[in-house]
């Protein structure tokens, strides 16, 4: 029961880094975007974060529903 409960535990941390991750990456894909010139792009791109960081914690919310 115990090696059941690590492993969900770990598998939640590495599920938030990985959304994390997402988020920080689109985040800087935008701002090389709008730097280099391609402002309505970078805009596009900057949306996502928002959007990943609500799916992430629509996933993990872990109360079952």
């Amino acid at each position: 029961m115990e090696r059941t409960a690590t492993l969900t535990s770990s598998l939640l941390t590495n599920s938030r880094a990985l959304i994390l991750l997402a988020a920080f990456l689109s985040f800087g894909i935008s701002i090389g975007l709008w730097f280099s010139g391609h402002k309505s792009e970078g805009i596009f791109v900057g949306l996502w974060v928002p959007s990943i960081l609500s799916l992430g914690g629509l996933v993990l919310r872990g109360d079952g529903r």
